[in-house]
């Protein structure tokens, strides 16, 4: 008997005779033989957890919804959370962007501890500004996981903020003064500049019209020399230093100064190669931009090879860099890891490659092909010494 078939018989031994509604085990059971490698379905669910919750689900004991797996994730949480994945790949259940739905948790917790007089303005702060702001945003092609990244670090300061005003001043955010937000501000480290987004909101909110904090401009700003960077880009196109994916990752931060977190999130589609004389082009902008050899022979090898299409959602996943969670893309932070184990500096790198493509190109055409605002690179542009403005008047000296 085939691995496909074993699974298909031992779920159907193991869910219908229990079942409450035969229609949606058989659902989960489909679902469950769809994947690529039946035998690591096999393994996975020989888990004591796996199989409780499995059982759950078929009896109706647990609901297959979102707030059924949430429930159940409280006491098997990476095996209801691959189950949900699995279950909205395959359309059992409505899409859900994971990191929201831990976002909402997350504040959930946060606000447990915390007393009256910080808990009040964290909660309007996080419901009326950050969750309906993230919730508007998010889509299945836009996940929320850099807003919810940056939501995260501004609620935490504002915390510590707020607890520091009670603590010290016996203020809140109604009667803070603005000599307590310079004082806060001028006693720690550069992260508490993250409180910016609360002030301008208890101000707009009419909750404190006192009170201002203007934009933090760092110091310094991080860059790789254009050696450095050429080098790395050798490396990684004839190196051996790490696997193919994370090589075709890092040379779309290098030649065309992407951010990993939107280099995870591109999808196949996004690469074309041209029928009459096999030109590659990658759309990472408002159109497509040429992908230069060697780096097209090293795209198309990468699509041809793509990993992690095993992990029970068939082998057709939109994804260009497949996660190992069932239609996800793989996390950014994992490709961020991969690539400082080797040495790069992400920032630098990201820095020196957008700056030597503002060397030639006028910052608005840079802007739309590589998927930046125009205001983005004309700041780049600035920061770089108006590399175009020098480059100009070079080229119309006669």
């Amino acid at each position: 008997m085939c691995a496909r078939c074993a699974l298909q018989e031992d779920l159907i031994e193991q869910l219908l005779p229990e079942s409450s509604d035969p229609e949606t085990a058989s659902r989960i059971v489909d679902v469950l033989c769809k994947a690529d490698r039946p035998e690591s379905i096999i393994t996975w669910k020989r888990s004591p957890k796996v199989q409780a919750l499995l059982r759950s689900l078929s009896s109706g004991e647990t609901p297959l919804t979102h707030e059924g797996l949430d429930a159940a994730a409280e006491s098997a949480n990476r095996e209801a959370n691959h189950l949900r994945a699995l279950f909205i790949h395959h359309g059992l259940l409505p899409y859900q962007d994971p990191y929201l739905a831990r976002f909402e948790t997350w504040v959930e917790n946060k606000l447990r501890d915390l007393s009256e007089e910080v808990a009040k303005p964290v909660a309007q702060f996080a419901t009326w500004h950050h969750l309906r702001r993230i919730r508007s945003m998010t889509t299945p092609e836009k996940s929320a996981q850099a807003p919810v990244h940056s939501a995260k670090q501004e609620i935490t300061e504002t915390i510590k903020f707020l607890d520091w005003l009670w603590d010290t001043h016996q203020r809140t955010a109604a009667s803070c003064t603005q000599q307590d937000i310079d004082t806060w501000l001028a006693a720690g480290p550069t992260t508490r500049k993250a409180i910016r987004t609360f002030v301008v909101f208890i101000k707009n909110t009419g909750t404190n019209h006192r009170v201002d904090m203007g934009h933090y401009t760092p110091k310094t700003r991080p860059t790789i020399t254009q050696d450095q960077r050429l080098a790395w880009l050798r490396e990684l196109l004839t190196g051996t230093s790490e696997s193919l994916p994370y090589r075709v990752a890092g040379i779309l931060l290098l030649l065309y100064a992407q951010p990993l977190v939107r280099v995870a999130k591109l999808r196949t589609d996004a690469v074309e190669t041209s029928e009459t004389n096999g030109n590659v082009r990658i759309s990472i902008g408002a159109h497509p931009v040429p992908v230069p050899r060697p780096f097209a022979e090293l795209l198309q090898e990468h699509l041809a090879s793509r990993p992690n299409l095993r992990t029970g959602a068939d082998t057709q996943s939109p994804w260009l860099f497949p996660g190992t969670r069932a239609g996800q893309p793989l996390h950014p932070n994992t490709i961020m890891d991969r690539l400082r184990s080797l040495g790069i500096d992400l920032r630098g790198a990201r820095n020196t490659a957008l700056d030597e493509h503002l060397l030639v190109s006028p910052p608005p055409l840079v802007a739309d092909a590589l998927g930046y605002s125009h205001q983005i690179a004309f700041l780049h542009a600035d920061a770089a010494g108006d590399a175009w403005s020098r480059y100009v008047n070079l080229r119309t000296k006669p």
